[in-house]
């Protein structure tokens, strides 16, 4: 593989549940299409690199200073919110407040930007977990997104707290529960592998349970499986720098892993691939 070369644009990983964790970078070209076309990351795959594959070996990437939407493919100076052109990220649902507060989430009501996604993607079984990063954290995510969500947090271990019908319903529940466990994750010390310490987390999820309003407690589940994730990394490093390809448009360096969506390299120097999405790259491995 070495010498091969790749290029289009950067989506964000998409990993198989493994031991360790297997990753795939897409490089695709975006292309401006229709409103009316719900999907997001419409594009044609033109590349699909298996990263698992380059560690421990030199790549270099290039941005070169054009960036499409995700979503609609119209090229865009500036991207927010993860590879969103602005318009985008003001009307998509997306980009709904839901999205980062489902609290908020109105989808059971057949309400938001638009109601036939949040029906597909909102109105559907939502859980509340707990995971362990660099801390202990609970979170909301679809159903469907066992065990993906954990992953591209770098979460090493999970538990299932909670199941609701929609993800207002979820929201609430985090709420509740903020007020005793975080539901933030600190990126630089999950990096370095900084692990919270040791948790039983069947006791962790009785103990949360005991915390919450009885009104929650139908939602609780009777299920104690406990998702263990394993990365593909080498080693870790003891410092972190992140790269900034806005300012620094050529990365290059020995990659020595992959953990949630980041890419480590040697020195400590690390990319979130996510925060990337959309923009158009080079990719050597050399």
């Amino acid at each position: 593989m070495e010498n091969k070369k790749y290029r289009g644009n950067l989506l964000k990983m998409q990993s198989v549940y493994k031991d360790p964790i297997q990753y795939t970078l897409p490089l695709v070209e975006l292309a401006q299409k229709r409103m009316d076309e719900p999907d997001i990351h419409r594009g044609v795959s033109k590349e699909l690199v298996e990263m698992n594959d380059l560690i421990g070996k030199n790549i270099r990437m290039v941005y070169e200073e054009n960036i499409n939407c995700v979503r609609c493919g119209r090229k865009t100076k500036k991207s927010f919110s993860q590879g969103f052109c602005y318009p985008c990220f003001r009307d998509a649902p997306e980009n709904s407040p839901c999205i980062i507060h489902p609290e908020l989430c109105e989808a059971h009501l057949g309400k938001g930007r638009d109601p036939e996604w949040e029906e597909r993607n909102h109105n559907q079984p939502h859980i509340v977990y707990i995971a362990l990063t660099s801390h202990i954290k609970v979170g909301v995510t679809r159903q469907t997104q066992i065990p993906y969500r954990w992953i591209d947090q770098g979460a090493w271990k999970a538990i299932v707290l909670a199941q609701t019908p929609n993800r207002y319903q979820a929201g609430l529940i985090e709420v509740e529960l903020k007020q005793f466990a975080s539901d933030k994750t600190s990126w630089q010390r999950m990096l370095k592998n900084e692990l919270a310490k040791e948790t039983k987390l069947i006791e962790a999820k009785e103990l949360l349970q005991g915390k919450m309003d009885d009104r929650f407690n139908g939602y609780v589940t009777d299920n104690h499986e406990i998702y263990e994730i394993n990365y593909p990394v080498l080693t870790y490093p003891t410092k972190i720098k992140a790269h900034s390809l806005d300012k620094e448009p050529v990365l290059e360096g020995k990659l020595i892993g992959i953990k949630a969506q980041y890419l480590i390299f040697e020195g400590g120097k690390v990319i979130n691939i996510r925060k990337y999405a959309g923009y158009y790259i080079n990719l050597e491995i050399l």
